[in-house]
């Protein structure tokens, strides 16, 4: 006799490397979108992307620059900790939203974008963005990998934890942003994290890659 029940039997769901490779694309590109978006409000987010942003502010850089060299030192830790596959899907992710965030501001140009509904649907962009390259075993580099490996390892949310990382690096924003931004920035980086913390938890998702 056993005490299995249905959802115990199920198998496993494996991803094909196909819809791996359409799912990185497509997350890069949802994610460069709402960058662009906050970039144009003059906004800043959390992780990787709102440390170039935030440098790019202060330097007048540019944001996919900005955004490679900050992800440099955390490939190390991407391939001992999470192994050389996901370093791989890592580096290109990295460098996809690197370029399609150059080619953004040739593709789209916003005549008028109100700062509120760019912090709402930039934030979301970036959050629906990250959560499609999560569920196939990718991140964005720096603190995403630091909080993929702590879920995996440690069972601490990645979204609670990237949110307690991010308000220290809006705190730095402080000294660059206008106060309305700061506070917009807040309310964005708010979006994404929980977005990552209520889609994107231990078990809900089966899908392996």
């Amino acid at each position: 006799m056993t005490t299995d029940t249905p959802f115990d039997a199920a198998p496993v769901d494996r991803h094909r490397p196909y819809e791996d490779v359409l799912a990185i694309l497509t997350g890069t590109l949802v994610v460069s979108l709402g960058v662009a978006i906050y970039s144009k409000a003059v906004l800043l987010t959390g992780s990787s992307a709102g440390l170039a942003l935030l440098l790019q502010y202060a330097t007048g850089s540019s944001f996919w620059l900005m955004f490679s060299l900050v992800n440099l030192p955390f490939y190390v830790l991407a391939i001992k900790r999470l192994g050389w596959l996901f370093a791989l899907r890592t580096f290109v992710a990295v460098s996809l939203v690197s370029l399609f965030s150059r080619l953004t501001a040739e593709w789209v140009e916003f005549a008028r974008l109100d700062p509120v509904y760019a912090t709402v649907a930039g934030g979301a962009l970036m959050g629906m963005g990250l959560l499609i390259l999560f569920r196939h075993r990718t991140g964005l580099g720096g603190i995403n990998i630091l909080a993929i490996y702590l879920q995996e390892k440690a069972g601490i949310r990645a979204g609670y934890f990237q949110l307690a990382v991010d308000f220290a690096i809006l705190a730095a924003a402080f000294f660059v942003l206008p106060p309305a931004n700061l506070m917009l920035s807040v309310l964005g980086a708010t979006i994404v994290n929980m977005m990552l913390a209520i889609n994107h938890k231990p078990g809900r998702y089966v899908g392996i890659s």
